[in-house]
């Protein structure tokens, strides 16, 4: 069976802010191709390593196929390529774009649909700033937000944000696509990786804006594991830790916590007054910190699963990758290396009829015209 995205063919220019939205569509089972200069791409050094592969570049650039070409002498095969392409990622500092002339490609290929990714757009004061994730973390926000009262703010895992901006890549891809099949037209989509995370800053900038009205502070301060909410925390158990909240049912809550006999005052009426909401908040939170101390992570989550609480257990790394859930959905997945095979992870989404699955990796690019051949892009020009 092919993947939803079968007929639709990507040429893949993309930098480590968009590979990830190529990734997406690639799973999917669109045709992409991902270029390469003759030296080779540098984001194929990126660790960790094994057997001297990029298992980053194993994830990031699965199910697509590659072949080197030098843009600075030979633009007549991209201009070929291009002619049969459907969606062409690109970055700012990705490969090709210091030679490719957009604004020409986009004239003569009306059809063509452009994602153009960069740090902060095309566009404003901070057009040609450059920023790795950490950086463009900083910049929109989203790290400021992270840490605990008494500490620097931190880096989030990994490069979470060039994650986000990959999505948003995908999206708009897929959105201008569906355009596309009602009026015939391609567009330019001009995807700035400052402008997806603080996207997804939610309540933070409503609380900057709208602080007057929640009597709170502007700014709340940095919070650790305690949500702004105040009603979610991750509080430590006797053998790890679990995220607990008394929401979306306080008095379902109480009851577990009146069986336990560790209810204290909170069967006083007051607390049933919404005056007194905050505080019955806070006296709940800090009975649930106590009383987690004398539980075992992993029973104690599933107990309140049980109950329709939504507990979350913080799962170590090395649980997760024997987490009988995704086991049982068959979501790890094995890619084919050089005749080796790696385990890794799999797919955000499962298709009924059109199902995603991984393809094979090449560890080098292959021959231009073999490769267009096979995939039914014709010989270029």
């Amino acid at each position: 069976m092919k993947g939803p995205l079968s007929e639709i063919r990507v040429v893949d220019l993309t930098d480590e802010r968009a590979i990830y939205g190529a990734k997406l569509l690639a799973d999917l089972g669109a045709d992409v191709v991902r270029l390469e200069p003759p030296e080779g791409d540098p984001l194929r050094h990126r660790g960790p390593s094994k057997d001297d592969i990029s298992l980053w570049h194993l994830f990031f650039a699965s199910n697509r196929r590659f072949f080197s070409i030098d843009l600075d002498t030979d633009q007549a095969t991209l201009a070929s390529i291009l002619e049969k392409t459907d969606i062409l990622l690109t970055s700012r500092d990705g490969f090709g774009a210091d030679v490719i002339d957009f604004d020409t490609v986009e004239a003569d290929h009306p059809e063509l649909i452009i994602i153009d990714t960069t740090p902060f757009g095309r566009e404003g004061p901070w057009k040609e700033f450059s920023a790795p994730d950490l950086v463009a973390g900083a910049l929109a926000g989203a790290v400021a937000t992270t840490g605990d009262v008494d500490t620097p703010p931190l880096k989030p895992f990994g490069e979470l944000n060039f994650m986000v901006s990959g999505v948003y890549v995908a999206i708009a891809a897929l959105a201008a696509l569906f355009e596309k099949r009602h009026s015939g037209r391609g567009q330019r989509v001009d995807v700035s990786v400052h402008e997806c995370i603080a996207s997804c800053l939610e309540q933070v900038l409503m609380f900057y804006w709208y602080h007057d009205r929640l009597q709170r502070e502007p700014v709340l301060p940095r919070r650790g594991a305690l949500h702004w909410s105040d009603a979610y925390a991750v509080f430590p158990t006797s053998d790890g830790a679990v995220m607990m909240t008394p929401t979306p049912d306080f008095d379902n809550q109480l009851v577990w916590l009146i069986e336990e006999g560790v209810a204290e005052n909170l069967l006083d009426p007051k607390y049933q007054e919404p005056e007194f909401l905050r505080e019955r908040t806070h006296k709940t939170m800090d009975i649930m910190k106590r009383w987690a101390l004398t539980k075992e992570a992993e029973p104690f989550f599933h107990e309140a699963q049980a109950r329709h609480s939504p507990y979350g257990w913080v799962i170590p790394i090395g649980k997760m990758v024997e987490n009988q859930q995704l086991e049982a959905r068959m979501w790890f997945r094995e890619y084919e290396v050089d005749g080796k095979t790696i385990k890794g992870p799999g797919a955000p989404y499962v298709f009924s009829r059109t199902p995603w699955r991984t393809g094979t990796y090449d560890t080098t690019p292959g021959a231009i015209d073999e490769i267009l051949s096979d995939i039914g892009w014709g010989e270029p020009s």
